[in-house]
């Protein structure tokens, strides 16, 4: 069956509340282990179909936020789920307190889960968690609604960054000022946003009786084995071990290049000769695809296959789509489904193989578990098997990119050290953001400005009065609508950038591995999943100058003066 014909339907709030009581009830009465499994199985089946319906909403909204009808689906699951999860924690209560508990193989981690469940929710928060989703679309909708003017002709904001990559650098600037203009002509609208979304998670923190919303942002985040202390060890190691090498790429880059210094529309302008660039049509692109998925494995031959007769992506930029890429599941037909906004560069193919890492994770996972909590493994880990197999696919560079493979393979790695730094610039700011609620606009943006400078040092913004005030955050999404969903990009980078490593020593041992979390899904934590991988977890001291010693070496040996 394609995506275009899994069946939507709204499922009315009062009969989920009573189906939902109905089977609770059951739950806590249970006879024996027995009883108790097959109505916890029960209610997993009937959570992961309230669960289908919503994300099919959800993604078909995306793909058209101008479609009515899904317009207004997407209103009443938003206000819908915050009321839901009043069962949500009914039901983490009564599996906690179960006597069934220590008789079961119910995954440890699950448990843990609903902890968090416990820890951040109560319905005095119901209301403030409806609005916290109605900004969240209202920032969604924002930026799908851009309508950049540029020579003549109308863009958005994925449909005109090739033109902010282009060989002509008067081009770049120009339509840089053009994707900027965006942005500062919203300047109000989207610091009033960002300005509401900050007080009503600080305001459910509080109630909830934190001292403000980092602690429930981690919570909310299921950070299961690491806290602050260690992020905020991470994060000086990457400032120590990794922003060094990436000033030193950039200098590099900035000779390949021709220029004397780097401006903001010369960062991600990467070679004289153009930034590699994907041969091909979107189509030609999803054959490349399930050629290079053929050959691969025969995992990832069978999940593919898969992912294109039932056309379970939806990848062409378009008017009113909204922006950015995900990959999500639908539990009852237990497939992924990707979404993205391809524009004709590099990012197309890092997207298509990043997602399919996601929906591959999820294609086994399935098969093996059936609790819908645990489809996915936390943000973290999830994001290790996204970001790895970007790597995966390097030997099948050649059927996207032809003669510029070689160019790709540095500009990837290229690209993901210089990742690291900004990622956790991310995530530093949305710690000060959150420590200081009471910080007006202007002072966030003069914040994010300052950390730039420290995880960023040689970028400049002249000529660009928003960003050098400390703008540019608002295109970032996460900020927006998945606080504190950022760093875990660069936990998984380094993981990845490991399998990278073992994999050009070992390529068999290391996609064994892979496939092994892959099938994990949700049942083990982020560490003990970096562990079963065999790959040193991110925040041991050492870990993050070993992997920038090493890409250092990989990239010094490719001669790219010749790109």
């Amino acid at each position: 069956m394609k995506f275009k014909d899994f069946e939507y339907k709204r499922l009315a709030y009062e009969d989920l509340k009573k189906e939902f009581e109905e089977k609770l009830e059951r739950l806590k009465k249970a006879a024996d282990k027995d009883e108790y499994l097959k109505i916890f199985d029960e209610i997993n089946e009937f959570r992961g179909h309230i669960n289908s319906m919503q994300t099919i909403c959800s993604i078909r909204h995306s793909i058209n936020t101008a479609d009515e009808f899904y317009d207004k689906e997407n209103e009443y699951w938003d206000q819908t789920m915050p009321l839901l999860q009043v069962y949500e924690v009914e039901l983490a209560k009564t599996l906690l307190n179960s006597e069934y508990r220590k008789e079961t193989d119910i995954p440890e981690s699950l448990y843990l889960t609903l902890e968090n469940t416990l820890k951040s929710f109560s319905e005095e928060i119901i209301e403030d968690l409806q609005e916290e989703n109605r900004l969240s679309t209202e920032y969604g909708k924002l930026k799908s609604s851009a309508k950049i003017e540029f020579n003549g002709e109308i863009y958005n904001l994925a449909s005109i960054a090739p033109l902010m990559n282009d060989d002509d650098r008067n081009i770049r600037m120009k339509a840089t000022k053009a994707y900027t203009r965006f942005f500062e002509e919203n300047e109000d609208k989207f610091d009033d946003i960002y300005d509401r979304l900050v007080k009503v998670r600080d305001k459910m923190a509080k109630k909830l009786g934190y001292e403000n919303y980092i602690p429930l942002g981690y919570i909310r985040m299921n950070r299961l084995d690491y806290n602050q202390e260690m992020v905020r060890n991470y994060r000086d190691q990457v400032i120590r071990d990794i922003v060094p090498l990436s000033v030193e790429l950039r200098k590099r880059q900035a000779q390949r290049i021709g220029v004397d210094r780097l401006q903001c529309y010369d960062m991600n302008y990467n070679f004289k000769t153009g930034n590699p660039k994907p041969h091909g049509s979107l189509d030609e692109l999803v054959n490349a695809a399930l050629k290079m998925y053929t050959e691969m494995s025969k995992e990832t031959a069978e999940f593919f296959k898969m992912m294109v007769d039932q056309e379970l992506f939806d990848l062409p930029t378009r008017p009113n789509k909204e922006m950015g890429g995900y990959c999500t599941g639908i539990y009852d037909y237990k497939v992924p489904f990707i979404f993205a906004n391809s524009n004709g560069t590099a990012a197309d193919v890092d997207t298509l193989t990043h997602e399919a890492g996601h929906a591959f994770q999820a294609y086994c996972t399935f098969k093996k578990v059936n609790i819908p909590d645990l489809s996915f493994p936390t943000m973290e880990s999830a994001e290790i098997d996204s970001m790895s197999m970007e790597f995966f696919a390097h030997p099948w560079s050649e059927l996207f990119f032809k003669e510029d493979a070689e160019k790709y393979h540095y500009f990837h790695i290229e690209s993901s050290i210089n990742f690291l730094p900004y990622g956790c610039l991310v995530d530093h700011f949305q710690h000060e953001v959150y420590a200081h609620p009471e910080m007006t606009p202007a002072e966030r943006k003069a914040c994010f400005r300052k950390l730039e400078k420290v995880y960023k040092p040689d970028i400049t913004y002249e000529g660009f009065d928003l960003l050098e005030r400390g703008g540019f955050y608002f295109r970032q999404g996460h900020i927006f609508q998945s606080p504190f969903y950022y760093i875990d990009y660069t936990l998984a980078q380094v993981c990845a950038l490991q399998f990278f490593i073992r994999m050009k020593e070992d390529r068999e041992a290391a996609w064994k591995d892979y496939v092994h979390i892959c099938e994990l899904g949700g049942t083990k934590t982020f560490t003990q999943i970096v562990r079963e991988a065999h790959l040193k977890v991110p925040f041991e001291d050492g870990c993050l100058k070993e992997v920038a010693e090493k890409m250092k070496e990989e990239l010094d040996g490719i001669d790219d003066s010749r790109f």
